[in-house]
């Protein structure tokens, strides 16, 4: 169960970074883990001028891969902050991503099956 935890982690600090580079000022988090489920729930503003650049979230809604899942530790961290090759990356580490885009905030909640 902690290196399920390290993973929900890793994904709060790289999505914290993604919004970073956006140019967010109010970011909050949550996580909760229960025994077969874990649910990340996210929250950040934006400015209007990168609203656009928000179609980059779609990449969470990849389908699972348990085998990049092993790598990413390795993977995570390469490139800039704020690039979509994270995003990508996050994508295939959950089994689900709900987005909602509102004007000048974000909210998502993202779903790990254990």
């Amino acid at each position: 169960m902690l290196h399920e935890q390290e993973k929900a982690g890793k994904i709060v600090a790289e999505l914290s970074m993604y919004f970073m580079a956006l140019g967010a000022t109010r970011i909050n988090s949550s996580i909760v883990l229960e025994e077969r489920q874990g649910r990340i729930t996210f929250e950040a503003n934006y400015p209007p001028e990168q609203k656009e650049k928000l179609r980059e979230l779609e990449c969470l809604n990849q389908q699972r891969n348990d085998g990049i899942e092993e790598i990413y530790w390795e993977l995570a961290g390469v490139g800039s902050h704020g690039e979509s090759s994270q995003l990508l990356l996050i994508g295939t580490m959950i089994d689900k991503a709900e987005i909602s885009i509102e004007d000048e905030s974000v909210k998502l909640a993202l779903y790990k099956d254990f």
